[in-house]
């Protein structure tokens, strides 16, 4: 027993190293890509959420060296827990503030959706993929993420009992964003997804709601994202 509790010691040291380091790259990469982000940078709150956030737990092989490598990585199913940078991106893009009420659709591992949690007050995410919702809401309970919901389900029609919301991440790609999502974001509110065909490049989208009958959209990266699955009912 105590060479285990070593060795996880170990573990832990050799992942809080890898993950400060990954903070490091990400922070490296939005000062050279200073364009994408424009004047509003990366915010300390995204970093911080990023440093708190263990993302090796998130992953199949509960691995330090593969989980804080800045790339995107295989968990199953056809499905990718998304590079640092991009996910760092995503969220800076949102504008998430304190008291905000965010919606994520595409689960997947549960990662995207706890960086969220370090920065709102509630989120709630869809995943349509039953083994990855179920692993994802034990991942999310037992690292005690409470104002994390996760619904099995197709993420296209929103979760309108969970909204409105405040900012809406979207993690597959679709040819343009739904308006069901459109419809549940406030007046204020920031859509971001990935809009483009599947298996190729697509732009990473901000669709802002600036009236209850009027957005603004922006095209702000290229990205490449696994399409969005929707159900056959």
């Amino acid at each position: 027993m105590v060479a285990v509790a070593r060795e996880a010691t170990a573990q832990d040291a050799e992942c809080v190293r890898e993950r400060a380091a990954m903070v490091e790259t990400v922070r490296a990469y939005a000062r050279s890509d200073a364009n994408v982000l424009g004047q509003q940078a990366l915010s300390e709150r995204v970093l911080e959420a990023m440093g708190q956030t263990k993302r090796h737990l998130f992953i199949p092989e509960r691995s330090c060296s593969i989980a804080y490598a800045d790339r995107p990585i295989p968990i199953g199913l056809g499905q990718t827990i998304s590079q640092p940078f991009i996910v760092a991106l995503m969220t800076q893009l949102a504008r998430i503030a304190p008291d905000h009420v965010v919606l994520e659709v595409g689960t997947g591992s549960g990662y995207q959706a706890a960086i969220l949690a370090h920065l709102a007050r509630k989120v709630c995410t869809i995943e349509i993929i039953p083994a990855l919702a179920e692993a994802a809401a034990k991942t999310l309970r037992d690292l005690a993420y409470d104002n994390v919901s996760v619904r099995l389900g197709d993420g296209y029609g929103g979760w309108p009992e969970c909204g409105p919301f405040d900012a809406i991440v979207v993690t597959a790609a679709l040819g343009q964003p739904p308006p069901p999502l459109i419809e549940q974001l406030k007046v204020g509110g920031r859509l971001v997804m990935p809009v483009g065909p599947a298996y190729t490049t697509q732009h990473l989208t901000v669709v802002e709601k600036i009236a209850p009958d009027k957005t603004t959209t922006r095209a702000v990266a290229l990205v490449r994202f696994v399409p969005f699955t929707r159900s056959h009912d």
